[in-house]
């Protein structure tokens, strides 16, 4: 037996009849018609219209539409009718969603309006051609249907049939699915230039690569708050309730079972505040902890059993709030580094602010702090690098004679 053949590209051709994209880009070709045929109405009249007639249908309306991309709003307008009718959408029943690419606000130059100016016309002239083969090919094939009829004369069409038979039925789809291919054609490329004419111009790609820049920015920064915030709180909790568990002293264990409690309540407050920052940045950004709390870090870390010696000299209240609030972090990060990896060891801190900087320094025992981050690839150093490169400032973290030392200079302008 031989194998039943069959054609995989006919769905592939006839896949386009089957989007509404295709129809309502051929409604967006014949709303573009309306000019030319409104202007015509009124000279030279669309009544036995003549070739030089035709000519003056397709060039009189152009100073009309040029004129009219003069006007601002009419960019955003035309940009909102591309968008809905060129593209597919919510409206369209296509798998996936294409970007249209199509910039929707006024014009704010005259290459702007140029532009706008350049696709009105085209519009113009690209719907009237529509048009026009859209009302012939429909009367062609109604003539071939009146032919097989016995009335080849039913359509005014400008190819004139003069038989009759039963053979013309079989030529009444050739003009539609030229039709189709007409329109399909065309509306693929109206909608490459839409994206070439009305497409965002250089200042408007930078606006808003610089904006998609901000908010990954923001979420970086969003997701640092919450790994500084909640790596802290979670580490004095690991490291008081080892402690809690090897010792036999009921008052020890109450006292850490209260300082989990309270830094479990700071981490709420803290993640409070970063949540924040999803729904009103600017209030958020004021609401967050900065070097003025920093006694709060060194009470939690005291209270996990490290001996913290801090002094702070210089005026705090001067340091600007940005720096103060990321200083805080890089603080809250170090002291959770010395936990996390070295428990409760011996910490100095020193925080000294001069006229041109805030300098940050933890200091703790080597042996400990070789754990913490001997190869520097850590996330928690990583992210008080990157904190500090944010503030054009830098960080460092090495020995220090039997010391593992991190110092941070940030400039205060």
């Amino acid at each position: 037996m031989f194998p039943l053949c069959h054609d995989d590209r006919m769905p592939g051709l006839l896949s386009p009849l089957t989007r509404a994209v295709t129809y309502t880009r051929w409604l967006h070709l014949l709303v573009g018609s309306i000019v030319p045929f409104g202007c015509a109405m009124a000279y030279p009249g669309l009544i036995s219209p003549t070739p030089s007639d035709w000519v003056l249908i397709t060039v009189l309306p152009i100073p009309l539409v040029l004129t009219a991309a003069m006007v601002p709003g009419m960019r955003r307008a035309e940009g909102l009718q591309a968008r809905l009718m060129l593209f597919p959408g919510s409206h369209a029943r296509v798998g996936g969603k294409e970007d249209p690419g199509i910039s929707a606000v006024p014009s704010a130059s005259w290459s702007h309006r140029a532009r706008t100016g350049a696709w009105l016309v085209l519009r113009l002239e690209a719907g009237l051609a529509v048009a026009v083969a859209t009302e012939q090919l429909m009367a062609l094939s109604l003539s071939f249907a009146g032919a097989a009829a016995g009335d080849p004369g039913v359509a005014d069409s400008l190819v004139r049939i003069s038989g009759t038979g039963w053979a013309y039925a079989l030529l009444i789809p050739v003009p539609v699915l030229a039709l189709a291919a007409v329109v399909v054609g065309a509306g693929a490329l109206m909608a490459k230039a839409a994206r070439r004419l009305l497409g965002p111009s250089a200042k408007e790609r930078l606006a808003a690569l610089e904006e998609r820049t901000e908010r990954l920015l923001e979420r970086n920064r969003i997701a640092r708050e919450l790994h500084d915030s909640l790596g802290h709180a979670l580490t004095l909790a690991v490291v008081q309730a080892g402690a809690a568990r090897a010792s036999a002293d009921p008052d020890f264990t109450d006292r850490a079972l209260e300082t989990i409690e309270e830094t479990g309540r700071a981490a709420l407050e803290d993640l409070e505040r970063v949540l924040m920052v999803l729904r009103d940045t600017a209030r958020s950004a004021a609401a967050r902890p900065a070097l003025g709390e920093a006694g709060r870090l060194l009470d939690s870390a005291r209270a996990s059993g490290a001996q913290v010696d801090a002094e702070v000299s210089g005026p705090l209240d001067r340091v600007p709030a940005p720096v103060s609030r990321e200083g805080y972090r890089i603080l809250q990060e170090a002291l959770t580094n010395v936990l996390r990896h070295a428990g409760p060891v011996p910490i100095r801190v020193r925080i000294s602010v001069d006229e041109t900087r805030l300098r940050l320094e933890v200091r703790n025992p080597l042996p400990a702090a070789v754990a913490v981050s001997g190869t520097g690839g850590g996330s928690g150093l990583r992210g008080v690098r990157e904190r500090a490169a944010f503030l054009g400032g830098e960080a460092r973290a090495g020995e220090d004679g039997c010391d593992w030392l991190l110092r941070v200079d940030l400039p205060l302008r």
